[in-house]
């Protein structure tokens, strides 16, 4: 089942259909913001990582999307939010070849060398936040 836009700019992720969704909806907002193709390729794949992870680790969340300016540049801001179990140790996360679910352990560390800016804020039991960034050029 696809979830439905649940307000303007934000999407629920619930389901292997809702990443086919955030990929489709942030592939759509990147070419509307005036991303390049090979930038919208990295927003696409950080995004598609991201809402995967929220399926596969907190069963649900949100993704919510902004266009953001910083002076002279602007860019597109992407915010990935849920209520699982949250992430035990970020530093660990963030290493190359680091897994908890017997992948490639590539989602976060791949995530943050695709876009400008990621942010992380987690707290265990309580759920996680991440914030991506991409400017366009």
């Amino acid at each position: 089942m696809v979830s439905e836009v649940a307000e303007r700019n934000s999407l629920k992720i619930s389901s292997e259909q809702d990443i086919v969704l955030v990929r489709k909806t942030v592939r759509d907002v990147c070419r509307d913001a005036g991303f390049g193709l090979t930038d919208v390729t990295r927003i696409v794949t950080a995004a598609s990582e991201l809402a995967r992870n929220i399926y596969r680790y907190a069963d649900h969340g949100t993704l919510t999307w902004n266009m953001v300016s910083d002076g002279m540049k602007s860019g597109l801001e992407l915010i990935f939010a849920d209520q699982g179990p949250g992430i035990e140790d970020v530093n660990m996360a963030l290493q190359e070849g680091y897994t908890t679910a017997r992948s490639m352990g590539m989602g976060l560390p791949g995530t943050k060398k695709l876009m400008d800016d990621m942010v992380i804020e987690t707290k265990l039991g309580v759920g996680t936040k991440i914030t991506i960034r991409k400017w366009v050029r």
